[in-house]
């Protein structure tokens, strides 16, 4: 499944903050489409390429609601993209925000929220042999 969502990218340089509409995959993490708002890249370069860059972030948002999120940029290509962590922490973020749903439900039933420090029903206090 290709699903696509639009999505705010701003690159903080020391003294500037640099923004642009993109599409975020919701499926690879991928990052698409960038198209930056107020910056000409053929006389300024890829904010990413400048001395004083420091961070890439994103903001996803609806109906007035928005889920902040980490990117990574890959300086020899210049692929922005959110690592498989980040991913599935905005899928659940914006289930909660979005749809209403409860973030403790949907991490319950995924595999990454099922670890070996998850107390048991019985509370997670048996003995220690």
């Amino acid at each position: 499944m290709d699903l696509k969502v639009p999505i705010t990218l701003t690159d903080e340089l020391s003294d500037e903050v640099i923004t642009a509409s993109a599409l975020l995959n919701l499926a690879s993490g991928e990052i698409e489409r960038v198209e930056y708002q107020d910056y000409d890249t053929g006389t300024a370069g890829y904010p990413w390429e400048n001395d004083d860059y420091e961070f890439t972030s994103g903001v996803l948002s609806n109906a007035g609601k928005d889920v902040e999120f980490g990117v990574q940029v890959n300086k020899t290509t210049g692929q922005y993209s959110v690592t498989a962590n980040e991913l599935l922490e905005i899928k659940v973020r914006a289930a909660a925000l979005f749809a209403g749903v409860d973030p403790k439900a949907l991490l319950a039933k995924s595999s990454v929220g099922q670890s070996s420090n998850t107390p048991s029903a019985g509370g997670g206090r048996g003995p220690l042999h």
